[in-house]
């Protein structure tokens, strides 16, 4: 066993549009660049159509991002919104659905997030409070990661890793 070279794998692997998956996340106030800069990477590895970036959370470029992106920030497209409802309202004029991610009173498994056809924003939060309430209420839904140990939490590029996985997978049926 010999681990592969980035060049062998880069030359099998060049996305085009055709091979995005109809997934955006969206980041709400987010304070840490380098949990952004995961995103970025995430958001390639799974070829997810776009990252929506809302309020303080950073923006490229931005060298503690770019640091962590490791140039997703090039691959991947962005948006920037002044605060989540305008990026939710630019969803539903695209005819997607909304869903947080985050622990609420009526969130369900990640294991039943719906794939729609016109694709999903999956909304995730700030490091400490989560989802804005008032972002929450423009939501169809909210979706946890099931959790079995005595914290109940997760980082929030460490959720997204494992949400925006389910996502690809659903879509990409594997």
């Amino acid at each position: 066993m010999r681990k592969r070279l980035t060049e062998e794998i880069r030359a099998e692997r060049s996305a085009s549009p055709t091979d995005l998956i109809p997934v955006v996340a969206l980041l709400e106030n987010l304070r840490s660049a380098h949990n952004v800069g995961s995103f970025f990477r995430t958001a390639d590895a799974f070829g997810l159509s776009e990252l929506w970036l809302s309020g303080y959370t950073c923006r490229p470029p931005h060298i503690q991002l770019d640091k962590v992106a490791l140039g997703a920030t090039e691959t991947v497209a962005w948006k920037g919104f002044a605060d989540a409802p305008e990026a939710i309202a630019a969803a539903r004029a695209a005819g997607m659905a909304v869903y947080a991610v985050e622990q609420t009173d009526t969130s369900v498994s990640l294991a039943a997030m719906p794939t729609p056809a016109a694709g999903i924003l999956l909304v995730f939060g700030n490091e400490v409070d989560g989802v804005e309430p008032a972002t929450l209420a423009l939501c169809d839904g909210a979706l946890e990661v099931p959790q079995f140990g005595l914290k109940h939490s997760l980082n929030v590029s460490v959720c997204g890793g494992a949400v925006l996985w389910e996502a690809c997978r659903r879509y990409r049926g594997l």
